[in-house]
């Protein structure tokens, strides 16, 4: 049923609409099915309904963070230690907003030394302070409710004080011409300062997040040194891959295809 969900995402972000009596050929199963599938997307903010089929959800508005946490939990907790297995001992690092982040953040925990971690993420902040031996410190900035992100010029000003070695960043939406997009502008402008002040860019990003339809603009892949995500991407935006200046990591699982 989850494989079959997520082929569903992957075809309403290829085509934008799809109706149900589509996607029920395509897949050889009842009607009902697919709009029991349809329902439960859409209650998690991943799809439109519409009536006979489905469409990309708003651009202005991301999922709740609460359902973030518990979507592709095995696909980010992979690519998380994945990309953690590449961070040194000793090492400077931003980390920005978002349950990627948080999830790459609970891999460091394991197996690291010495780490110096300044974050506009008060999740993060919490779960490394328990380690005695890694540097934490917080920006400033008003804090978000709904996930305990920090956003304003107080942020962008602490991080413009750095040069840190890696910047961790995680990303709501990836364009198939690989554009980095995401829902807030005043989110993006803090991801954006720590591209500019971190020596090595790393993205952890799972490919649900291929597609999907958000309306500020980031960047592009060509801004990143490496991509760390569950599986290869299919075209077009493989073909963006293979012509960018960058590396793509993909995790190992035995819980999904890699």
């Amino acid at each position: 049923m989850e494989a079959r969900r997520n082929e569903v995402l992957e075809m309403v972000a290829r085509q934008g609409y799809v109706s149900i009596e589509e996607i029920a050929r395509h897949f050889k199963v009842t009607l009902q099915t697919i709009r029991r599938d349809i329902n439960e997307l859409a209650g998690l903010g991943l799809l439109q309904r519409h009536h006979g089929g489905a469409s990309l959800p708003s651009s202005v508005e991301n999922v709740a963070y609460d359902r973030r946490q518990i979507l592709h939990r095995d696909e980010k907790k992979a690519l998380a230690n994945t990309l953690a297995e590449h961070i040194p001992d000793n090492a400077s690092l931003f980390i920005n907003i978002g349950t990627t982040t948080e999830a790459v953040a609970s891999a460091l925990l394991l197996n690291h030394k010495g780490l110096r971690i300044i974050t506009n993420n008060l999740n993060v902040a919490n779960m490394l302070s328990d380690k005695e031996d890694f540097e934490v410190m917080v920006t400033g900035g008003v804090v978000r409710c709904r996930d305990k992100g920090l956003t304003g010029e107080a942020a962008l000003n602490m991080i413009g004080q750095f040069r840190v070695d890696y910047g961790i960043i995680g990303i709501s939406a990836i364009d198939t011409d690989g554009t980095l997009l995401d829902y807030d502008y005043r989110e993006v402008q803090v991801a954006k300062a720590i591209l500019a002040n971190s020596r090595k860019v790393l993205l952890a990003a799972d490919q649900s997040k291929v597609g999907r339809n958000a309306m500020v603009r980031l960047g592009h892949l060509n801004d990143i040194h490496s991509w760390y995500t569950d599986k290869m991407p299919k075209q077009p935006l493989l073909g963006v891959v293979e012509q960018a200046d960058m590396q793509i990591h993909v995790a190992k699982s035995a819980s999904f295809e890699s």
